[in-house]
């Protein structure tokens, strides 16, 4: 439609649009831009472009490492494109078994507000269980998801955004089966994270445990789901091809001492490597309500187990037992779910952004590029 206003008042309007416009350019430029462009390397080729906004997107990659197409969700803090000098730490944040980094449910509300950090959330697998399996015959094809995570993604996340690419500058997180996934990350690679963090993760694995044990043969066998991690509201009980139970670590039973390499991938057993490291250490727990039926009661002992261990290492460590959940946030009832996971993150992304401000300055020198 034609303004009909006198030439001065439209021109007045004019001004005042203009200047509107000119004090938002981090506005603008944000709706304006989408996921950022990343290049191919290290092993990983995109499949397609990226999907999603600029500060929520999630790029595909294939490699020879994983079979199949692999997801990585990507956030950004809102000022990533506005400041095109800042340099950022990166937590990397491990899902739970039976899920998959296409849920826009494991952009939890907490991860998505962080002001000062980027998270990465890559495909861990239905259950990869964050390791390179013993058995790489099996139906699921190759499955060296340590060597996908470590020697392909973290590079090529920092080849590709501006990350502070040093130990201090990056975290490693999970729940559940990624709960393991993050203590057994920070204890085999003690010089790439500052911090780590287990929300109701697998924490143990030695014979004493056997519980957890069973929770991940029945991942492998698809005979149930006792240790379910996804953020969805269900859990698929289809895991992928059925694959033997000595897949991952080999034989899971304690007999003439064939289980060791079970123990030696226990959390548990290792968080020595965490002290010495000067690794700073997180741990939740609920308590399944004290029903043994619930995933989140076996959790809580294998957590104590952990925390005990650091205590008589004398390693200090910010450690959470929220019980049955009351007090913890309006939806978590201390079992082992998406409501009680948001709460912990509420607790722990203002923790993690503080510790790596105490340690890094806002700029560094860039990241090798390739």
């Amino acid at each position: 439609m034609r303004s009909r206003l006198p030439g001065v008042k439209a021109a007045v309007i004019a001004v005042a649009a203009a200047v509107l416009m000119l004090g938002a350019p981090s506005v603008r430029a944000e709706a304006a831009s989408g996921p950022p462009k990343m290049s191919d390397g290290f092993g990983l080729t995109q499949t397609g472009g990226a999907t999603g906004s600029a500060t929520n997107f999630v790029v595909t990659v294939n490699t020879l490492q994983v079979a199949g197409a692999h997801r990585i969700r990507i956030l950004l803090p809102r000022d990533y494109t506005a400041n095109p000098d800042k340099r950022y730490p990166v937590l990397y944040f491990l899902h739970g078994a039976s899920d998959d980094p296409g849920n826009p449910n494991l952009a939890y509300p907490a991860l998505a507000a962080a002001q000062s950090m980027i998270t990465v959330i890559p495909d861990g697998g239905l259950r990869g269980w964050y390791s390179n399996w013993l058995d790489q015959g099996t139906a699921a094809g190759a499955q060296n998801w340590e060597s996908f995570h470590i020697n392909q993604v973290i590079p090529f996340i920092d080849a590709n955004l501006r990350t502070l690419a040093t130990k201090k500058g990056r975290a490693v997180a999970g729940l559940s089966m990624g709960g393991f996934g993050a203590l057994h990350y920070a204890q085999r690679h003690p010089g790439l994270f500052s911090q780590v963090a287990s929300l109701s993760g697998a924490n143990e694995f030695s014979r004493n445990h056997a519980v957890m044990r069973a929770a991940v043969v029945a991942t492998l066998t698809n005979i149930g789901a006792p240790l379910c991690g996804t953020s969805s509201p269900t859990c698929s009980l289809n895991f992928g091809p059925t694959v033997s139970s000595d897949a991952v670590f080999g034989t899971p039973y304690p007999v003439f001492n064939f289980d060791w390499r079970w123990n030696e991938a226990d959390p548990v057993a290792h968080m020595d490597v965490l002290a010495r490291a000067g690794t700073g250490v997180t741990i939740y727990t609920g308590n399944g309500g004290g029903n043994p039926a619930e995933p989140e009661f076996w959790v809580q002992s294998a957590s104590q187990h952990a925390k005990e261990r650091l205590d008589a290492l004398n390693h200090p460590a910010h450690y959470v037992d929220y019980g049955n959940g009351s007090g913890w946030g309006e939806n978590c009832n201390g079992g082992h779910n998406y409501g009680c996971w948001a709460q912990d993150l509420v607790d722990y992304v203002p923790r993690l952004e503080a510790a790596f401000a105490s340690q890094e300055p806002a700029h560094a020198p860039a990241a090798p590029r390739g």
